[in-house]
């Protein structure tokens, strides 16, 4: 029995599990610590029946934003669609009562059909919780105490793009990073975590790109992981804003959008970029590597928007159109390659040694993280989602449209 059998798998080992330090025990940021996605060995079910919703919360509006949690809090934002307002939510993590909500005026707007007014990630540390959007007036960034009073907020200027705004914000050390990669007038912005003010502020060549940078920890330092078509995968001095290398490995024959965010494989990098029409890549890359930095490339069924996943040497490619590849970390060779069916823009996480993703069409798959494929169930959710899901402990936290479930071991 598959469910069984995942029960007793052995001590959970990941490539992609999240750094150690004090977020660790939080999910302060898209897909966790370090954007891993990964989780140690949980107790969450892997089929769900009515009991295993511990609480459900209807939200104040629409949005595709991920939830984020730091202590007893969980964090999520939303929009009304009709006036442009945003809100951020504080909601119980025991019990999902709505502690306080902040809702900042602003305009409504064009965005693509597949995006929200409010589909940015926050970003969380011991002192605030961090929000931002974008319209074509401004990039608003507004840093909350965790009561819910307002820290400061600064203004990066307009927003300028007909996909509209998603790009989330990441933490390292007292700086908040944010790319704006919207075509022309791009950069890259690092503000003070204190005050808002502008530590750094980077232009760059970008075209229309919403991947968001992780962490790498080297014997010289940390860098800071971008992708994007223009410049490739690079590594970028969190105290500067300048590049410490770059790999330029995508095809420039016609322009392409990177949305998947970068993950780490041991020594390598894996970042995603791709076009509708055109095809899909993934690459992955040793910074140490003089010259050619390519390791190795995924021949077909990369992803366009969800993040790849990196769990028990393996990377987990979760393609847009419902394919899932496997193949081993190290050597990229493809272990398999299986059509799950459905659409989806959330990115899959791992839980023990199980791996989560949610359809459009509101369906939790859960498949085996391992060497075999195996499809472990298919849970059905209240409504769609393009969000990814948060887990702390032994509970899973899903955000849909415009409600919030948590997920667990029935009491």
């Amino acid at each position: 029995m598959p469910a069984l059998r995942l029960l007793l798998c052995g001590l959970f080992l990941s490539w992609g599990a999240p750094p150690d330090g004090a977020d660790a025990a939080q999910w302060p940021r898209f897909r966790g610590p370090n954007g891993a996605g990964v989780t140690p060995e949980s107790r969450i079910p892997i089929t769900w029946k009515d009991e295993n919703c511990l609480w459900r919360t209807d939200l104040p509006g629409h949005g595709h934003s991920s939830p984020v949690i730091w202590g007893d809090r969980l964090f999520v934002t939303c929009a009304d669609e009709r006036t442009g307002d945003r809100t951020i939510g504080a909601l119980r993590l025991d019990r999902g009562d709505i502690e306080w909500t902040r809702t900042f005026p602003a305009a409504s707007h064009a965005t693509h059909e597949l995006n929200s007014l409010a589909s940015a990630t926050p970003t969380a540390d011991e002192r605030h919780v961090y929000i931002a959007w974008g319209t074509p007036d401004e990039i608003k960034v507004v840093a909350l105490r965790h009561d819910g009073e307002v820290a400061w907020e600064s203004d990066l200027g307009p927003y300028i793009a007909g996909h509209g705004f998603g790009q989330s914000l990441v933490l390292h050390g007292e700086r908040l990073v944010l790319p704006v990669e919207k075509g022309e007038g791009s950069f890259r912005a690092a503000l003070r975590c204190d005050d808002g003010s502008v530590d750094w502020k980077v232009p760059c060549e970008s075209a229309l790109h919403y991947a968001t940078p992780c962490v790498r920890s080297t014997t010289a330092g940390d860098e800071l992981v971008f992708v994007n078509w223009e410049h490739g995968i690079a590594g970028v001095d969190p105290t500067t804003g300048q590049p410490n290398w770059a790999a330029d490995v995508f095809d420039k024959e016609h322009i392409e959008a990177s949305i998947a965010s970068p993950v780490l494989a041991g020594n390598l990098v894996i970042g995603v970029s791709g076009y509708l029409g055109h095809g899909y890549e993934a690459v992955a890359v040793d910074p140490e590597r003089k010259g050619d930095k390519v390791a190795w490339r995924l021949d077909r069924g990369a992803p366009l928007c969800t993040t790849p996943l990196v769990v028990n040497g393996l990377v987990i490619f979760w393609a847009d159109n419902g394919v899932v590849t496997c193949v081993e970390a190290a050597t990229g060779a493809v272990h398999w390659r299986e059509r799950i069916g459905g659409n989806f823009y959330s990115s899959p996480i791992a839980a023990g040694n199980a791996i989560y993703n949610i359809s459009t069409d509101g369906e939790m798959i859960v498949l085996a993280a391992d060497r075999a494929f195996a499809e472990l169930a298919r849970n059905p959710l209240p409504e769609a989602s393009h969000a990814t899901p948060a887990v702390l402990g032994d509970r899973m936290y899903v955000r849909t449209f415009s409600q919030m479930l948590c997920i667990g071991a029935a009491p």
